[in-house]
């Protein structure tokens, strides 16, 4: 699997810096989700399940070492670095002895950060996931399950190939021949377009059937985009 399927949470009031840190683990191949506070953060961790979470200590209301405490407290496993300006020894400590799994100080060296998740990642088994998620759709790539909105759809080989195809490119045009090659691996002289609308279509109708969410939109004369 692929690093686009784990999601990491950012937890950053200064939102230049959660800006570059999202960047920076997008840019690696990782899905990012941002916070500037702990609000609404042991909420998405409870429906979510992503795979790591990178913190500040500075933090509005909650702390982010208390913050950390609290989730070890109710069960949560979720990998946990520190990336904070608190640098003094005991500070340090206290980050550790909340639940953290590494601790970075500010300033930080980007590439050092992204070093540091692969490596936390590979060590708790999460490097390859059997999961990807676009907005309210969850595939799981081993079981071949789809859950749309926590629903579990049917679909074929080759529709749940043709939106996995999709959801590792989100956002992006892609176009007839990529779609021919990467899903029904066929020759361009036997293939025929109008089988790839006629999968997205039968694709739509099972992921979307009142058409409200729009997930797919189509790019005239070229392919389609996930939205």
């Amino acid at each position: 699997m692929l690093k686009e399927s784990l999601e990491i949470v950012v937890v950053e009031d200064e939102e230049d810096i959660l800006e570059l840190i999202e960047y920076h683990l997008q840019k690696a191949g990782y899905l990012t989700m941002g916070f500037t506070s702990t609000q609404k953060v042991e909420e998405f961790i409870e429906e979510e399940n992503p795979a790591l979470m990178i913190i500040d200590r500075n933090l509005p209301k909650v702390e982010g070492a208390t913050f950390v405490k609290h989730l070890r407290s109710y069960g949560y496993n979720i990998p946990v670095i520190f990336l904070t300006a608190k640098a003094k020894d005991s500070e340090i400590e206290v980050g550790f002895e909340s639940g953290g799994d590494d601790y970075i100080t500010k300033p930080f060296n980007p590439r050092e950060l992204i070093l540091r998740v692969n490596a936390i990642l590979k060590r708790v088994g999460l490097s390859h996931t059997d999961k990807i998620k676009h907005r309210d759709i969850l595939m799981n790539i081993t079981t071949q399950e789809l859950f749309v909105d926590k629903k579990l759809i049917e679909l074929s080989h080759l529709e749940f190939r043709l939106l996995y195809t999709f959801i590792k490119k989100p956002n992006q045009v892609l176009d007839r021949d990529f779609l021919r090659d990467e899903v029904w691996r066929e020759e361009e002289s036997s293939f025929k377009d109008k089988s790839i609308n006629v999968a997205i279509n039968r694709l739509k109708k099972k992921i979307d059937p009142t058409g409200e969410k729009e997930y797919f939109l189509p790019i005239r004369s070229v392919g389609y985009k996930l939205v």
